[in-house]
């Protein structure tokens, strides 16, 4: 290290939500500490493709700076697909660019964490706290599980969302095995319908991400600093202290063939890995923290021996099918894929009052999805164990979310500009998990070994056909529905009860099922292994996951890192399990709860649970 390493109390390696979230804690409490946050990506303050909600879809498809695109090894249960997994690469992570889909945790989620893997503090009973800490919850309130002064607004579409009405008309209707809602994200309840709430603000309009409630406010406070469009490439250590971070130009570093000298940042007092599911285990490998063999093909000498660093991959299974909408359906495909002359009347109305489809995102009503007695035969011997191992005495965890998506996602060219509405579903807890390791080194752009598991268990295929037929046999019910839209289904032959059709309008609520055949079945499962994803909001994480050491644990119920000293890791990697939701609630989560496990450490007061 040089003597002109400018010296800090905490450094971040990573800003995304979690890192905001616990840096900004920590700065509002002790305005005097100097911190600073390492971000790869740019600052999002007030850029509209990021504040205007109904933007995120676009910053998916157009090329830009604020995804990292994860390529997979080919995997045979995805056909011999390479899938692709984007990661938020900005200020923020994923907050900054998701869906804005406001789902929780179920409570068991977080009381497994403690029960299962001995992690003390991290139960529904300490977290359901941090979470509400979290969040101003401007819709209706029908229990305590919600918050009321947090800095992050959650809020109800109050127009324009006939999808998500008549999606819950026909399920009232059509699914007498359920019932519905005024909150389906309560935390101890499941299996009911009702509306979605979005990380939106209902007075503005706006985006509700962690940099412009956490760090962003903070402008005035020097000792806050962030480095944007700069890369970690390890951590430096004293002994068995960490000390510092080398880093490095990420404007220049994605130029091929250019070799950078890194700069230095030291830490008197900790640093804080904070780089996700996929930078986070890449940057403790690229200092010498993982498995002997996965250094030795890197040529790494080994540090500290964590054979869990980059393993227990989590993700979720999604899918989108379209249906052809009526006319008067309400839906986001104008926004999705109109020119920006197009948009303009949209961003009018939302720059002058806070509202229209540029303030939705799509998504308004939906499910948390169990298995009756009778769905569970037809779920069958495949999903028999990990029902019984897994989901069986935990009735507040579903097997599935599903619920309408005002348009549609494909990317298909030969799709018609027209109206679409589509059903969306992931897996709430695959069975399947997988890896992220380094393969070039210390070169912090080299490709990752990443194999993301997807679909290699047959539970997690079997439950994808399931609610594909449930899913359809609601969306063919509303009054909406033209019919299936072709490119998007799977391909049954044209002469069987389950071929896809055209329609000038619904089925009636009493009509008959469609009768699946064998071959039917082969067709849905082949469509998903065609096609399944990633839920492209970051929900991905477990690889420096909390638990014991000799479980395969890289931290510690602290966030400390096994052997060494002053270096924590405080992000979804952490998670020794799957969440039951979109995570972006459980980032939150997360980061309140480092910065009151941080505080502690370090003697800062002023960092509450409440």
């Amino acid at each position: 290290m040089t003597s002109e390493a400018e010296t800090y109390d905490i450094i971040f390696a990573g800003g995304g939500a979690t890192a905001c979230v616990t840096a900004g804690r920590l700065a509002e409490a002790d305005p005097s500490l100097k911190i600073l946050i390492i971000e790869a990506g740019p600052h999002t303050r007030d850029i509209q493709e990021h504040i205007q909600p109904g933007r995120y879809f676009s910053n998916l498809t157009l090329p830009g700076e604020t995804f990292t695109f994860h390529v997979a090894n080919p995997s045979d249960a995805l056909a011999g697909r390479s899938v692709i997994v984007p990661s938020g690469r900005a200020l923020g992570g994923g907050s900054s660019v998701n869906f804005t889909v406001y789902t929780r945790a179920a409570a068991s989620d977080y009381d497994d964490w403690e029960t299962t893997y001995g992690n003390k503090g991290w139960g529904s009973k300490e977290l359901i706290p941090l979470s509400k800490k979290a969040e101003t919850y401007q819709a209706e309130v029908f229990n305590d599980t919600h918050g009321s002064s947090g800095p992050i607004k959650v809020s109800m579409a109050t127009s324009q969302f006939n999808v998500g009405e008549q999606f819950l008309e026909v399920a009232a209707a059509y699914d007498k095995d359920r019932k519905t809602t005024k909150d389906i994200n309560a935390f101890f309840s499941c299996n009911e319908y009702g509306r979605w709430a979005r990380y939106i603000d209902g007075k503005s309009g706006r985006r509700s991400d962690a940099p412009h409630h956490y760090i962003y406010p903070q402008e005035k406070n020097t000792n806050l600093k962030v480095l944007d469009r700069q890369r970690v490439v390890r951590i430096i250590f004293e002994g068995d202290r960490a000390v510092g971070v080398e880093y490095v130009s990420d404007v220049t570093g994605r130029r091929q063939n250019i070799v950078q000298t890194p700069n230095v940042a030291r830490a008197s007092r900790l640093v804080v890995i904070a780089a996700g599911a996929f930078g986070s285990p890449s940057i403790l490998e690229r200092s010498g923290i993982g498995a002997a063999e996965v250094l030795k093909k890197n040529n790494i000498q080994q540090f500290i021996d964590l054979p869990g660093v980059g393993e227990n991959y989590m993700d979720h299974n999604l899918v989108f099918v379209p249906y052809i909408a009526s006319d008067d359906a309400d839906t986001m495909d104008v926004i999705f894929r109109g020119s920006e002359d197009e948009l303009q009347p949209y961003v009018k109305e939302w720059t002058e009052n806070g509202r229209g489809l540029m303030a939705h995102n799509a998504m308004d009503a939906g499910i948390k999805l169990r298995p009756t007695a009778e769905d569970l035969k037809e779920l069958g011997p495949e999903f028999e164990n990990r029902w019984k191992t897994y989901f069986a005495d935990k009735p507040d965890k579903p097997i599935m979310l599903t619920g309408s998506f005002a348009a549609y996602t494909g990317l298909n060219p030969a799709a018609p500009r027209r109206k679409y509405f589509s059903m969306t579903y992931f897996t709430a807890y695959p069975a399947s998990t997988g890896h992220v390791h380094i393969t070039s080194g210390i070169d912090p752009y080299g490709k990752l070994d990443f194999s993301p598991g997807f679909l290699d268990d047959q539970a997690d295929l079997v439950v994808l056909r399931w609610v594909y037929k449930k899913s359809r046999e609601i969306a063919r019910r509303m009054q909406m529905y033209r019919g299936e839209f072709d490119l998007g289904h799977p391909s049954f032959a044209d002469d069987k009860e389950a071929a896809i059709k055209l329609a000038d309008g619904p089925v009636s609520i009493s009509a008959s099922n469609i009768r699946y055949t064998p071959e039917d079945d082969k067709a849905i499962d082949d469509y998903h292994r065609q096609t399944v994803e990633t839920t492209w909001h970051s929900a991905r994480i477990g690889t420096c996951a909390m638990k014991p050491r000799e479980q395969g644990g890289v931290v510690n119920e602290r966030l400390n890192v096994y052997g060494v000293r002053n270096l924590k890791v405080a992000d979804l990697s952490i998670t020794p399990d799957n969440v039951g939701g979109n995570t972006y609630n459980t980032a939150l989560t997360v980061g309140e709860k480092a910065a009151v496990i941080i505080a502690e450490d370090l003697g800062i007061k002023g960092v509450t649970v409440a």
